[in-house]
């Protein structure tokens, strides 16, 4: 089992040339949020944003764009008709043109886990070519449809907590626990075109058997909202041309150590999901000077 450390974002971290501009630095469209759940979209966007993309577009329903709208000026807001509240499969016609300007693209924190928001996942997966996070109820609405991964062109990955990792793969949560690591192992093996992040105390990160193991990180991290900084940190690395294995084991760390910085500054118990976006600059400035950048 692997760790990263600086030397691998020296490796593998985006160049950001001098002459980058919005268009050459990715492009990552979002499918999160509902009525109820639009921190969801915005801690993951925030992230994506504080994580380099050049542009970023938001799908999501008409209810609450004005609210991701007052919290997130940097987006472009896609906003949908949804059906209660959520993205249903009658608005994934009018978002292909935005899907397929994307670099990679970002499904299910806070979107809600019904049979219409499934049938737009697996439209949208069947559509595009791109790398595909999936997070939350994005992974318990493919666990009901899970021979819809054959569909994904592109490379995939999923970000599951303990529960959504027993749902999607038919395994005890008891089982899980009991060696997480060698779960995450065959699960990549078994499904080969899947990068798997399975989060948890220690967190997982498998491809084709190979797998890293985080070690930082602490119980301040244990609150709603943090995996869907994760989400958005991940995404953005990918968009921006990462390899998306290489982007999920990078994001997973600075997310870590950025949630390590939160809480050495306010303390386990005070730190926020937010606080851990707050912290992002200050690990990308290490990782720049580190790299030369």
């Amino acid at each position: 089992m692997k760790r990263v450390d600086f030397d691998y974002f020296e490796r593998h971290f985006p160049h950001r040339p001098s002459d980058a501009h919005k268009g050459t630095m990715g492009t990552l469209v979002s499918l999160t949020g509902s009525f109820g759940f639009a921190g969801a979209a915005i801690l993951s966007a925030k992230a994506a944003l504080r994580s380099g993309v050049g542009l970023h577009y938001q799908v999501l329903p008409e209810s609450i764009y004005p609210l991701f709208g007052t919290a997130v000026h940097e987006s472009v807001c896609v906003p949908v008709k949804g059906e209660q509240g959520r993205i249903c499969l009658s608005d994934t016609d009018a978002i292909r043109p935005i899907l397929d300007k994307a670099t990679a693209v970002l499904i299910g924190c806070g979107m809600g886990c019904t049979e219409e928001t499934a049938a737009a996942e697996k439209a949208v997966l069947r559509s595009i070519e791109c790398p595909v996070i999936i997070d939350a109820d994005g992974i318990n609405a493919l666990s009901r449809h899970i021979h819809s991964l054959d569909d994904c062109q592109g490379a995939l990955i999923l970000t599951p907590h303990i529960k959504e990792f027993s749902r999607l793969s038919g395994i005890s949560v008891e089982e899980i626990l009991s060696d997480p690591a060698k779960h995450a192992e065959r699960y990549s093996i078994s499904h080969r075109d899947v990068i798997l992040v399975l989060k948890g105390h220690r967190t997982y990160i498998a491809q084709n058997g190979e797998v890293y193991e985080n070690i930082a990180g602490n119980s301040g991290m244990a609150k709603g909202g943090t995996g869907d900084v994760l989400a958005g940190v991940i995404a953005s690395l990918t968009a921006q041309g990462a390899e998306p294995y290489q982007a999920a084991v990078m994001g997973v760390h600075i997310h870590a150590l950025a949630g390590d910085l939160a809480a050495a500054k306010l303390s386990q118990t005070a730190m926020l999901p937010s606080d851990i976006i707050d912290a992002l600059p200050e690990i990308y400035t290490k990782i720049e000077d580190t790299i030369g950048s």
